[in-house]
């Protein structure tokens, strides 16, 4: 916090102290001032006052004392004297001029009457009843709200100034933008050098940090800048990472915020918002402003329009950023840099050229991507002498994100820690890999039934069995029944880097997948809820291979897939209802076709599934060595039928679509 904003805060506190004095002063002086009524007993007052007929008239106050006013005619009286006027020849002082406690209403109405029996009316003791409140009371009805309002004004005083760029919760800012600057006190450390993988996407955001440095080099072959750049990719791929990467290399100004920022509740203060940020942006130009997660703010305008109307607040915030962006009014030395997941969710308008220029899309690495990533992360642990093999990490790995590989690391050296371990070591990275893939530690003192484990090493062994024997399945390399997270059980396969899978391929990850409920019924004679994952996940895969792929060929090479997604706002289906009678046909078609097949192969192999599960329940974890000892080599992938051991059965599974 500047000087500035500490010399501010003291003169403010003096100003709130002047005013606390100044309403509390009235008091003050009432409570010393000299007029103040004497406070007498009930005998003094009976017998000088009362009895002698000196009393003009009395305020009853509250029910519970009275102030007394004496009679002009005894204002020389020696015993009045100091009291109505104790300055000689000066007039009678108004009063009240003495306070007494009545006790009661009616004792004090007893007495008057007794004392005033003989007199004439016009002559008797004036009563007034009057309610009045303390100044203690009067004071602190005012002093206790104007203090309460301080503080909460203070406390929305100092919240705004700790929300950034003058947002916050201040009334007065409520409109201004919330994005945060970077400045020399608070710029990225990260550089592109921390950004390991992503070649083709770091050097083309590299060429716009690379055009701000130099823009000569550009404009002189007549080229300009792009106004936007989109970072498109899965979760955890490092949209963010490489949108601070830039904020540290461009040595520009950097504002950031998130696109839920702009939307609010109330009208126009997202546009307000949006308006006030590419106002700081032009001022401070050439600049670079990035919106995480923009597709809060850019949803496309055609969808939920029919529920939220034309003047929806998300959609005034929209054309507010499409028009600064790239409207009417020129908007030269700001660059716009977003970043989502969800780039089927976004207006088409928000992607044409002219806006975001350059779309950057992410992908999950591949082995050599996450060795480097791998590195990266490696740096800042203490490994063990023996070291630690990237490259054999990465190939473990198929299919984790950036994020997941921090995450691993992260957890080795935990693991290291929870050991009392000086260095981390590989066992570290593996323990790791199996908690990150499985959800969870292992349980092995988890309450389970011997009826129970039974079932599942059943189960995990069925897997096992089914996946060994179909070489288009990826391959297996342990299998446990040791809990895990939610699961009791598990087996760990080694995905294999591919970008398109054939329909064998998809009808065998099936029978796999039916492998522990086959199983089951084949030993046990019933089945158990055990399955319940698998046949989400069998489910899922035929109904794409079904209604996606074109795999069957009875609905035919048509797909009703939409890469749009606007089959969410939409409120029927894009094929009729005997089509979708026909899907669900052929899906349950394909699905028990698998599962019988997956029982004929386990009919065949029950020897080898009575061993295995045999095994689990002695080991509790069977690695690919055992499988190999129990189950043979297993064949290589596409390898044809017949090919092998004589000893061995290799069941084909056919394409039954």
């Amino acid at each position: 916090m500047s000087n500035e904003k500490r010399s501010r805060a003291p003169s403010a506190w003096w100003l709130i102290g002047i005013i606390i004095l100044v309403t509390i002063l009235p008091y003050v002086c009432r409570s010393i001032s000299p007029t103040s009524p004497k406070p007498i007993g009930w005998n003094e007052f009976e017998q000088q006052m009362l009895d002698r007929h000196a009393v003009d008239s009395l305020d009853v106050v509250n029910n519970e004392y009275a102030d007394v006013y004496i009679r002009q005619q005894f204002a020389d009286s020696p015993y009045f004297r100091n009291m109505t006027h104790p300055v000689a020849g000066k007039p009678m002082e108004p009063g009240p001029h003495y306070r007494v406690n009545i006790g009661s209403v009616e004792m004090l109405e007893k007495k008057l009457d007794e004392a005033q029996k003989d007199l004439p009316a016009t002559q008797r003791i004036k009563l007034n009843f009057t309610r009045q409140h303390s100044s203690v009371i009067d004071l602190l009805g005012w002093l206790v709200p104007m203090v309460v309002l301080v503080l909460i004004f203070s406390r929305i005083m100092r919240s705004s100034g700790a929300g950034g760029m003058g947002g916050g919760l201040s009334p007065f800012n409520f409109g201004h933008s919330t994005a945060t600057r970077q400045t020399d006190a608070n710029h990225s450390t990260i550089t592109f050098r921390d950004v390991a993988g992503m070649t083709e996407a770091k050097q083309e955001v590299m060429e716009i940090v690379d055009f701000l440095k130099a823009p000569d080099r550009y404009t002189k072959l007549g080229a300009k800048i792009p106004r936007g750049v989109i970072i498109v990719g899965p979760p955890g791929t490092g949209k963010t990472l490489l949108a601070k990467a830039v904020a540290g290399e461009a040595k520009v100004p950097f504002l950031s915020l998130s696109g839920s920022e702009f939307v609010e509740m109330f009208v126009g203060v997202g546009a307000s918002r949006v308006r006030d940020l590419f106002r700081q942006a032009k001022e401070a130009a050439p600049c670079i402003i990035f919106i995480d997660e923009i597709d809060a703010v850019g949803r496309s305008r055609s969808r939920g329009a029919f529920f939220a109307g034309a003047n929806d607040e998300r959609e005034s915030t929209l054309n507010q950023l499409l028009t600064e962006v790239d409207g009417f009014g020129t908007n030269s030395g700001v660059i716009v840099l977003a970043a989502t997941n969800r780039a089927d969710m976004l207006d088409p308008a928000l992607l044409r050229p002219g806006r975001f220029d350059r779309h950057v899309y992410l992908e999950l690495p591949d082995p050599l991507e996450r060795e480097a990533i791998f590195d990266v992360h490696l740096r800042p642990l203490k490994l063990a002498d023996s070291g630690v093999d990237s490259a054999a990490l990465a190939a473990q790995t198929p299919g984790f994100s950036g994020a997941d590989i921090a995450n691993i690391c992260n957890e080795a050296a935990l693991f290291a820690a929870r050991r009392k371990s000086e260095v981390v070591e590989n066992q570290d990275f593996l323990e790791a890999i199996d908690r990150v893939i499985a959800g969870g530690l292992e349980k092995k003192h988890k309450i389970i039934s011997p009826e129970e484990k039974k079932v599942i090493a059943y189960h995990e062994a069925g897997h096992a069995v089914v996946s060994w024997y179909l070489t288009k399945v990826d391959p297996l390399i342990k299998v446990s029944v040791i809990p895990r997270g939610k699961s009791l059980g598990a087996a760990w396969y080694l995905p294999e880097e591919r970008q398109i899978r054939t329909a064998a391929a998809f009808t065998e990850m099936i029978c796999a997948s039916l492998g522990g409920r086959a199983a089951e019924e084949l030993i046990f004679g019933e089945l158990s809820s055990g399955a319940l994952d698998d046949l989400e996940k069998v489910t899922r895969q035929a109904y794409s291979m079904v209604a996606y792929y074109g795999f069957d060929p009875k609905i035919g090479p048509v797909s009703f897939y939409d890469a749009t997604g606007n089959q969410e706002s939409t409120f029927q289906k894009p094929y009729s209802e005997a089509t979708g009678r026909m899907i669900d046909d052929e899906v349950r078609l394909l699905v028990t076709s698998a599962y019988r097949q997956t029982m004929e192969l386990l009919q065949q192999h029950r020897i080898q599934l009575e061993t295995l599960a045999t095994m689990l329940l002695q080991k509790e974890v069977v690695y690919k060595e055992d499988l190999e000892k129990i189950l043979g080599k297993r064949l290589a992938p596409n390898t044809p039928s017949g090919v092998g051991d004589e000893d061995r059965h290799l069941v084909v599974v056919k394409n039954m679509l």
